[in-house]
């Protein structure tokens, strides 16, 4: 079921292209890829470019503090899972990252406008494995 009352196609084409913009910027300016599980990742191993690290990382969370400021109220968030579970799929996806070497922010975005056949791979595995969770999770167990 699609809610057409949230679909909001203005505010998501500008969500990417300020993505994109950000990833071509910090590629073009600084030579790195906007992967977030990379760039967390030498934040934590405190790699020599930290402060880059650190900014891009405090950017990303501090944009939707930006927005609330700006526009006003965020829109309603409903998470429908447990703290369990969100803690399992959190370390699951942090295994993923590792094995892919990537995000999907590294592999989706920057990786296949590289047209690196490395990141279509982890990308469509990314989506398959997304599908297939969202069926079992919601229709083989339900």
């Amino acid at each position: 079921m699609i809610a057409w009352d949230d679909f909001t196609p203005l505010a998501s084409l500008a969500g990417g292209l300020l993505i994109g913009l950000a990833a071509a910027w910090l590629a073009l300016a600084n030579g790195r890829i906007a992967g977030i599980s990379g760039l967390l990742g030498g934040l934590v191993d405190r790699a020599a470019d930290w402060p880059l690290r650190a900014a891009f990382v405090a950017g990303v969370v501090l944009a939707p503090l930006v927005y609330r400021l700006l526009v006003g109220d965020l829109p309603a968030v409903h998470v429908a899972a447990s703290w369990p579970q969100l803690a399992l799929a959190g370390l699951l996806v942090g295994v993923g990252t590792r094995y892919a070497s990537g995000c999907t922010s590294g592999h989706g975005v920057c990786g296949l406008a590289r047209l690196s056949p490395r990141s279509l791979v982890a990308t469509l595995s990314f989506m398959a494995a997304g599908f297939v969770t969202v069926y079992v999770l919601r229709h083989a167990l339900a």
